[in-house]
């Protein structure tokens, strides 16, 4: 549940509360959550740690997921995500919205939003999803620059390099650019759109005793696998990332569908989360009892008489 204002706060930074987490025997978990509530509910489930992703936070927005959302925009994201459930949250960092010196201003803004890690891809812009065709890559070095700025820049961000060139490059070249991130500073690899089971399990194989992200998104190129299956295959942890977004959308079409349809809502009120449920996953009794327990702002009565100059001396 989420902590009321002051209160259970972490003393740990996010970044080292995500690594801890990451020290443990098991496979990290990170289901997407790209609002407060999601991120609320998400805990209530008992998930201790979650995933921010930009395709997620550009479609609650109205936009495509094509680079176009900015640092600010994602910032805002990350703060009520992290501050409403206290978990380490990893963020989609996209291609870092420019250069090794945009790399670095994004990293900070992320840390001090509250975010506990960040991946980095080595598309170009206009970068896509990367289960979708035609994506293009930056230059190998270019990416391995964007992550040293990234190592450089961070405080206690765990920092993992994203590489979309499994597709058009093959398992070859995208092994040999993992390893260049990880000499660049790269803390984990998520390797993106791995399409079969072998494949998730060659490049583990070949990056012995590297921390590896999996992808686990719906209708794009990976066929399902669960959380015990990606651990078995060498992974580390695993996302969601956009499945809140898409079963929220999906109620929401069918409830303004039912209002156009049925002329109200009372055909839908069983699909609802209630009024009291609502407030339980808030805590909106807690947060008015400490409202109620505050010191009652007390009013001076009347402006105190300057003294008279020189008196006392």
């Amino acid at each position: 549940m989420p902590y009321v204002i002051g209160e259970d706060l972490p003393e740990a930074p996010a970044g080292a509360r995500f690594r801890a987490l990451l020290d443990r025997p098991g496979i990290l978990r990170l289901p997407g959550a790209h609002t407060g509530m999601a991120a609320l509910l998400a805990k209530g489930a008992g998930f201790e740690a979650l995933y921010m992703s930009g395709a997620a936070m550009s479609a609650n927005m109205g936009l495509p997921d094509l680079g176009m959302i900015t640092v600010d925009d994602v910032c805002w994201y990350i703060r009520q995500v992290a501050r409403a459930s206290a978990l380490p949250v990893l963020v989609d960092g996209d291609t870092g919205y420019g250069e090794a010196l945009n790399v670095m201003h994004m990293v900070r803004a992320f840390e001090e939003a509250g975010a506990a890690a960040v991946h980095l891809e080595d598309q170009l812009l206009p970068k896509k999803c990367g289960h979708l065709n035609d994506k293009k890559l930056a230059d190998p070095h270019d990416m391995a620059a964007k992550v040293a700025a990234a190592r450089k820049a961070r405080r206690h961000l765990y920092l993992i390099a994203r590489t979309d060139a499994a597709a058009s490059e093959g398992m070859d070249g995208a092994v040999a650019r993992a390893k260049l991130y990880i000499e660049a500073g790269a803390d984990a690899i998520f390797p993106e759109a791995l399409v079969t089971a072998e494949m998730f399990r060659e490049f583990a194989r070949r990056m012995p005793g590297v921390k590896l992200l999996a992808n686990m998104t719906e209708f794009g190129r990976t066929p399902f696998f669960t959380d015990r299956e990606f651990e078995e295959m060498g992974y580390a942890m695993v996302i969601w990332p956009v499945s809140a977004l898409r079963v929220a959308n999906k109620a929401m079409e069918e409830l303004y569908a039912a209002i156009g349809r049925d002329g109200g809502t009372h055909r839908m009120v069983d699909r609802m989360q209630t009024r009291a449920e609502l407030y339980e996953t808030i805590r909106y009794h807690e947060y008015e009892a400490l409202d109620a327990s505050l010191v009652r702002t007390v009013i001076p009565e009347g402006m105190p008489q300057r003294e008279a100059e020189g008196a006392g001396r």
